[in-house]
């Protein structure tokens, strides 16, 4: 009788732990393994320093060095009480506090050693806030051999949320231009998740008279057009098509003859909000920085829209930016209104303060390739990067990544890991 009583509950123990294990290991596979995003593949590398932060605080001096002052570019002075090692990774934090000339402070180290050539990869989330700088790189110090030059990789400059910025950087071959130092960089910017070009295909029509774009994004954003079609069986056309509406038959763009009214205007408040719907998408209106923003359009009478098109954001040497973040479309229904759709970069898997993410540099004599999450993003030559240097951690608030607010108090990036491998 003991036996039998007790059987039912042995089969539930087996079957949840059975559960949890799977669970677990599932969990487990979800990270990425050592070596497991490698250029090529991990049998054509060996690992030849790593620091997994999985020590005490106090052991953080044997492979780094503090900065422990300010920076003149930045708005925070930088010190080792702001890094920190704890449970097998290493926070760089930030501080409202006055230091060192600064009104806040953040953390910044470098290795002891220096590394030439390699794969470089650092596993980490960025500070959840604005105007934050979370950054991987590499970059030479003091001054160098004859012949050589004094350069910095930036492997990622991270913006929160979903930003990835790689620059190389030669401080050697400084100029000035209307008074301002400067010297050649050469700069990509990738931003994850967003797309100018968004299609919202309803797969149920609605009738209306109204439709309207509302967005509580921080900052402006740059709208091209906003098409409003009837339903067609021929489909819809490519949203960067200067000729869309001609591109199908049966084609109507309601949004042609729609009354707009829009929440406000970038800078100089000119009213630049019948671009949207100009045919035109080099054509923009430039959204107010600062407040809720919407974009209404009110039809004549009933309408049946079966599609949705925006085009949103501007391009910079290949580079799409100043795109919507999050917005929600509705339609109102004569008493209220009514979602179409919606999307918000936080609820997704690009926010970046979030989840970890892998940023990887190929650095070779010949070349500089950078990876995220062991896909490639950017290829160049290698025509400065000759001599051993220093990797970098950095966290820093900037005046150029976004509002400066008291949310940035408080906030870290946060590192796994850093892992330098050598071909074998």
């Amino acid at each position: 009788m003991i036996e039998k009583s007790n059987l039912p509950f042995q089969l539930l123990a087996a079957a949840f732990l059975s559960l949890m294990s799977a669970f677990h290991s599932g969990a487990a596979e979800m990270l990425p393994q050592p070596g497991s995003l490698l250029p090529g593949g991990a049998n054509q590398w060996k690992l030849s320093w790593s620091d997994e932060f999985d020590y005490n605080d106090s052991k953080l001096e044997k492979n780094w060095v503090s900065q422990n002052s300010r920076s003149e570019h930045i708005l925070s002075s930088r010190w080792r009480e702001n890094a920190n090692v704890s449970n097998g990774t290493l926070r760089l934090i930030n501080k409202k506090e006055s230091r060192g000339g600064k009104d806040w402070t953040s953390g910044n180290v470098w290795t002891k050693q220096k590394f030439q050539y390699g794969y470089y990869e650092c596993r980490y989330r960025y500070a959840a806030a604005e105007a934050t700088n979370n950054s991987f790189w590499i970059m030479t110090l003091g001054k160098q051999p004859a012949g050589k030059k004094t350069f910095e990789i930036d492997i990622n400059e991270g913006h929160y949320p979903n930003e990835v910025n790689t620059n190389i950087h030669n401080h050697s071959d400084v100029t000035v231009v209307n008074g301002k130092t400067t010297h050649p960089s050469s700069s990509k910017s990738l931003t994850f998740g967003v797309r100018p070009d968004v299609t919202i295909q309803l797969e149920i029509p609605v009738t209306t008279r109204r439709i309207r774009l509302t967005s509580d994004q921080d900052g402006h954003f740059h709208l091209g057009e906003f098409r409003i079609y009837n339903v067609n069986s021929d489909g819809f056309p490519d949203p960067f098509s200067q000729t869309a509406d001609q591109d199908k038959p049966g084609l109507i763009n309601f949004a042609k003859d729609a009354i707009v009214t829009a929440s406000g205007f970038y800078k100089d408040g000119k009213d630049t909000s019948k671009n949207i719907v100009d045919g035109d998408t080099t054509k923009r209106w430039v959204t107010n920085a600062s407040g809720p923003k919407f974009a209404e359009f009110t039809f004549p009478e009933d309408r049946t829209v079966g599609c949705i098109q925006i085009v949103n954001g501007w391009q910079e040497q290949g580079n799409w930016k100043g795109m919507m973040e999050n917005y929600r479309v509705d339609y109102h229904d004569g008493t209220r209104w009514v979602e179409i759709s919606k999307f918000n970069i936080l609820d997704g898997n690009h926010n970046f303060s979030r989840d970890f993410q892998t940023y990887g540099l190929e650095w070779t004599e010949k070349e500089l390739i950078f990876y995220f999450n062991g896909k490639e993003l950017r290829r160049e030559k290698n025509e400065i990067c000759h001599q051993p240097a220093h990797v970098w951690l950095s966290l820093a608030v900037i005046g150029w990544g976004g509002k400066v607010t008291a949310a940035i108090d408080g906030t870290f990036m946060e590192v796994d890991y850093v892992r330098i491998y050598q071909k074998k």
